[in-house]
């Protein structure tokens, strides 16, 4: 079985297909790039620093934009509210497109919600924000210990990499004290960092790449090198297959790890686009929203990176750059040609442009007119339920 999809007549079909054309040799897997962990990990260190956090206040307090409407419009959400009452269970057990869902909205929904009041508190510093954060952390990491069914690995990506974003914050900002503090670290330890840090080579690169965001916040709010070194050396090995750039050559380059190893099966992989260009992703052909959550995710670790003193931007800047404006070309209602997903894209790229606009305009100064466009038309961006969350709040002009 390939990510997820028996392997059929369908398939054996597209496979002898592609086949009738010139195949270039297979690729060798590459051996995984090597990753340093720092010497002493930066906190508050996942996603957002105390330098941004500082920003962040600096412009809600003035009452400037876009940064005061984000703020009001995260504060006005669901997630905002201080009488939300945790759902934890023992074990959330999640199937494919979380059917069934047994606690699987609730438990990314918690986790959201504790990020949102987490923020909420590093804005105001009312502790009332500070203590619900705490709430919603303790009733989860009281309760959890299991993630059940085929999507068991997803979801814990999906809260796993929102839980640490919270706990950094409340954990290094907050002074009235976390007394089950520990308690959450071990949760993190014991019941979300084995289901992700391992990866899915297989799977759709979003599982992957989201399975890294976790795991590499949490491999930070746990001081954890060794596990902080093995997910990003998975990261690595996976962006440059899944955003392509022509000077990768004829095709993209095969999954790390992977069992995909015949352009047949790459191009199936790639959801049956045989023609590549620059910024192409390897779901753009699935759907944009599962591509934005690849993007996102993959944004999500760089800036963990840099925060960490790695820099990853610029290695990646053009496999970035042509990832963010190609996606938001089509997504902002360019005629799609024949050649590209049949000529028909699902468009709903989400809240995931955010993170890679300011690293690549605001920090590095490229110009990136449709992802400039596509951002500020969409701003504030708010949530998509998942694990993307408040990003023009954290990361608009943010040059920190």
């Amino acid at each position: 079985m390939r990510y997820g999809v028996p392997a059929g007549l369908a398939a054996l079909a597209l496979a002898l297909a592609v086949s009738l054309t010139p195949t270039p040799p297979a690729q060798a897997q590459p051996p995984l790039p090597q990753a340093a962990a720092p010497a002493q990990f930066a906190h508050p260190g996942v996603l957002n620093s105390r330098a941004q956090l500082d920003f962040v206040r600096t412009k809600v307090q003035a009452g400037q934009q876009p940064w005061k409407g984000a703020f009001d419009a995260m504060l006005a959400s669901r997630y905002g509210s201080l009488t939300r009452t945790a759902k934890p269970r023992a074990v959330v057990e999640c199937g494919s497109y979380s059917n069934p869902n047994i606690g699987c909205t609730d438990e990314r929904e918690d986790a959201i919600a504790a990020y949102t009041h987490a923020l909420a508190w590093s804005v105001t510093r009312d502790a009332k924000y500070a203590r619900k954060s705490i709430e919603l952390m303790d009733a989860w990491s009281a309760k959890i210990t299991d993630h059940t069914n085929s999507n068991a690995p997803l979801q814990s990506g999906w809260a796993g990499s929102t839980w640490p974003r919270a706990a950094e914050i409340i954990k290094h900002t907050y002074t009235g004290g976390w007394p089950n503090q520990g308690r959450f670290a071990t949760m993190l330890r014991d019941v979300y960092l084995p289901e992700v840090i391992n990866g899915r080579p297989n799977s759709n690169g979003n599982w992957e790449l989201i399975m890294m965001d976790a795991a590499v916040g949490i491999s930070v709010h746990l001081d954890d090198r060794a596990s902080y070194d093995k997910a990003m050396a998975v990261y690595l090995g996976r962006v440059p297959a899944y955003f392509y750039l022509a000077s990768d050559g004829a095709q993209p380059a095969y999954p790390p790890r992977s069992d995909i190893d015949t352009r047949g099966e790459l191009v199936e992989y790639w959801h049956g686009q045989s023609t590549f260009v620059d910024g192409l992703a390897q779901e753009t052909c699935r759907d944009f929203g599962h591509t934005g959550m690849g993007i996102a995710a993959t944004m999500h670790v760089a800036e963990t990176s840099r925060i960490q003193g790695r820099d990853l931007y610029p290695q990646f800047k053009d496999r970035f750059r042509h990832a963010l404006g190609f996606h938001a070309k089509y997504e902002l209602g360019a005629a799609v040609p024949s050649w590209l997903c049949g000529g028909t894209v699902a468009k709903g790229i989400g809240p995931a442009t955010e993170v890679g606009y300011n690293a690549l305009n605001t920090r590095l100064g490229v110009t990136m007119e449709n992802t400039r466009r596509l951002t500020e038309e969409r701003r504030p961006a708010g949530t998509e339920n998942h694990f993307e969350a408040w990003e023009t709040l954290t990361h608009a002009q943010n040059p920190h």
